[in-house]
């Protein structure tokens, strides 16, 4: 059977649906997510093309609650055999597992946003497509070795229950990932569009290799607390480790999470929204509930966590659209998070995220931001590749710029203390002028204590939108300059 539409998924879970009725009796009931997804990634070592992957398929989720049991079960074979065979093993499961007293119910009629829009060209982009993009990448790293990824991606899902509910929604994004290396020093470019048109290589070569320039002969530093400007890509783990220990409403509920709703455990300066329809997010989550944004950190104050139903009728709060397939064990988690700060005077209207462009270069040659990621940008020189960093970092006295973490790894949960190791770059800053590269650290910090009331000391103007390792996931960074960082010894220590 072929899927090459929202209306064939959606037919395809009223179908299932209608077989957990006739094979369960009436009173069953059932839940059906089909989706539809072709991806395909183009990666590349040695500064050359040495891998194209894609691969197109089909998925079926199904749960069911039958005689007070609930069981879940999936399949990738659509043919009305294939389909039934997948009933059958769901209830079979059901008859088995012990009684659901916690069953939060379905999800009942109701409207559901209607899907953000999406480019045909980034869904169906070929692979010369991507290697253009590849080839950018190398040619401004200007002879540095590069190595990375250029993704494209599309997804069509349909959801359908038992008590007459359906949604459908169709995505599509695209994404880039390189270093470039010289003398053992690497220098990173990340970033997550909705159109392929908009993933410009040859700025992202350039902002790689211009770090990597700037990162040879690092010196020692002692370990200890510095002030610190973090990139976007740094402050990506930041919004990872929030979203899956923080605002997670199942761990939350378990007492597992720092969150506090009511209390100000963020500096004023801190907003967090989780907001999938201000890009390439579907409308509707596993469950069939509408996703809208949340507003999760309001001027510093938690005011809200990510739950789905079962995690929501624990709480005495209904689902906020983040149920997922993992979230049985994992819990409900934020997926699509933006940090923002006050927006800068006579900026109110400003996008919600911008490109790895905005040198500062070209504001002194009056260019605007634009919508890419500045095609014919000049070439930028030092460890500050973006107004928006450059700007925290002139205010910095002593401390140290940090481009990315990595390796990170969760100490405590509660209070969500981090153990991890800087990479791609770290550079002493000294008069707001970064004066030398800097070898890595390990740090152990807490992320909430890190952004407390007081501790945040200037967020970026901009937020680059960086790529997570799952599709259909990203993060709106802005760079961060944080009052102290706890860097426990060398990156080898």
């Amino acid at each position: 059977m072929r899927l090459d539409a929202p209306g064939d998924v959606l037919g395809v879970a009223d179908q299932v649906v209608d077989l957990v009725r006739r094979l369960a009796g009436p009173r069953a009931e059932a839940e059906v997510v089909v989706t539809r997804s072709d991806l395909a990634l183009t990666r590349f070592a040695n500064s050359f093309v040495h891998q194209n992957v894609a691969e197109s398929g089909v998925s079926v989720r199904l749960r069911v609650h039958a005689d007070g049991r609930t069981a879940a079960g999936g399949g990738s074979v659509v043919t009305p055999d294939g389909l039934a065979a997948l009933v059958e093993r769901a209830l079979a499961a059901a008859r088995l597992c012990p009684p659901d007293p916690a069953w939060p119910g379905l999800a009942p009629r109701s409207p559901v946003p209607a899907a953000p829009a999406w480019d045909e060209a980034t869904a169906f982009a070929e692979p010369g497509e991507r290697a253009e993009r590849v080839r950018a990448f190398v040619d401004a790293a200007g002879g540095l070795e590069a190595a990375g990824y250029c993704r494209t991606g599309y997804r069509a899902a349909a959801f359908a229950n038992s008590t007459g509910h359906s949604a459908q929604g169709v995505a599509a994004a695209a994404a880039m990932d390189g270093i470039a290396r010289t003398g053992g020093a690497d220098g990173v470019a990340r970033l997550h569009v909705d159109r392929l048109a908009d993933l410009d290589g040859a700025a992202l070569g350039a902002r790689a290799a211009a770090k990597a320039r700037a990162a040879v002969d690092p010196v020692e530093l002692p370990p200890g607390r510095y002030e610190v400007v973090l990139e976007p890509a740094a402050v990506a783990d930041l919004l990872h480790n929030f979203a899956m220990w923080g605002f997670n409403g199942k761990r939350h509920t378990e007492r597992q999470s720092f969150a506090e709703p009511g209390v100000a455990q963020f500096d004023p300066a801190v907003t967090l929204v989780d907001d999938p329809l201000a890009g390439s997010g579907l409308p509707f989550d596993v469950e069939g509930t509408g996703r809208r944004a949340l507003t999760l950190v309001d001027a510093g104050t938690t005011v809200a966590v990510a739950h789905d139903r079962r995690s929501g009728a624990a709480a005495g709060v209904g689902s906020t659209g983040h149920a997922s397939p993992e979230a049985a064990t994992f819990g409900p988690m934020p997926v699509n998070l933006r940090l923002s700060g006050p927006a800068p005077a006579g900026d109110a209207d400003a996008p919600a995220h911008a490109p790895a462009g905005g040198y500062r270069a070209q504001h002194a040659a009056g260019a605007g931001h634009g919508d890419g990621a500045q095609r014919g940008s000049p070439v930028p020189a030092g460890p500050l590749v973006d107004d928006s960093t450059a700007d925290l970092v002139a205010g910095m006295e002593r401390g140290l710029l940090v481009s990315d973490l990595w390796y990170t790894r969760v100490l405590d949960t509660k209070s969500l203390v981090i153990t991890g190791l800087t990479r791609n770059g770290v550079w002493l800053v000294e008069g707001g002028v970064p004066v030398r590269a800097v070898q890595n650290f390990r740090f152990t910090e807490s992320y909430p204590r890190a952004l407390g009331p007081g501790a945040v000391l200037g967020i970026g103007s901009r937020a680059v939108r960086q790529p997570d390792r799952f599709d259909g996931v990203w993060w709106d960074a802005p760079a961060l300059r944080l009052a102290a960082w706890n860097f426990t010894g060398g990156a080898s220590g």
